[in-house]
């Protein structure tokens, strides 16, 4: 099974998701023009962070994510990226959300993992579930920037029978390294692809300090191989074509998976 994906590396406009749909709208019809059944954002592309404004943003932004699914079915095409939404308990979170070409949540995952190098635990609430995604080239699984730092989630996931994993994320410098590293062992160890849509461009955190993202979006396939990856600057929609039925492949010759003994782990 054969899909066509695109991610837009894009410099997200803090606060101001009047800009930030205007791009967004651009880089969607441009993949629709490529073919693209997929188009993923980076972590909160509509507004950026701002802890001061989130809860404000984030009651507003309804209307924003509404619009979004508008610009799905309007393009018939898959959307994937983090937004601000407000919980069950109207608490502030970092959502990922997978609307189909119909324009409805497909899937949506609230980001588990909270970032507390930036505080990002004292202004976001914590998902309490993961999700995978039924689509027509497989299963697919949500994960959203820091969460790559925690193996088990994937390995989650690929035990349930993902092959694909959108990621969107803020990875800022200096831990290019961390990014290039983790993004290929996820995808590696657990034999799935790994779809991941990062920020350019940069932003202040006022006391927390400030952030300038990298870039180098890239897909990782489930033999470490790179599909396709962007530069560290600019702002790019990379469109690849890639065979999802080469995770079974992978799985069906080198039988990690087969090969596991979870009656030895202790994992607390």
């Amino acid at each position: 099974m054969k899909l066509i994906v695109s991610m837009a590396q894009m410099a997200v406009v803090n606060s101001n998701p009047e800009e930030n749909l205007r791009k967004g709208e651009s880089f969607i019809s441009e993949a629709r023009q490529r073919g693209s059944d997929l188009i993923c954002f980076p972590e909160m592309w509509t507004t950026g962070f701002n802890w001061a404004n989130n809860e404000r943003t984030a009651r507003e932004h309804q209307k924003v994510i509404e619009r979004v699914a508008g610009l799905a079915q309007k393009y018939a095409i898959w959307i994937n990226g983090s937004m601000l939404t407000l919980n069950e308990d109207g608490k502030v979170s970092n959502t990922s959300i997978l609307f189909n070409p119909r324009g409805e949540k497909a899937g949506v995952y609230s980001k588990t993992h909270l970032f507390s190098l930036i505080h990002e635990d004292q202004h976001m609430a914590p998902g309490r579930s993961l999700c995978t995604v039924e689509t027509p080239w497989g299963r697919v699984g949500l994960a959203i920037c820091y969460d790559l730092r925690f193996p088990e989630l994937f390995r989650t996931y690929a035990l349930k029978g993902v092959k694909i994993i959108l990621s969107p994320a803020a990875f800022p410098y200096p831990k290019i390294h961390h990014w290039k590293i983790l993004v290929r062992a996820r995808a590696i160890e657990n034999q799935l692809f790994m779809i991941a849509a990062n920020q350019v461009g940069g932003e202040d955190f006022g006391p927390d300090g400030k952030a300038t993202y990298f870039g180098d979006s890239v897909i990782i396939d489930p033999w470490g191989e790179t599909a396709i990856e962007a530069g560290e600057t600019e702002e790019r929609l990379l469109t690849a074509e890639i065979e999802v039925d080469q995770a079974d492949q992978v799985r069906s010759r080198m039988k990690v998976f087969q090969d596991r003994r979870p009656d030895l782990y202790e994992l607390g």
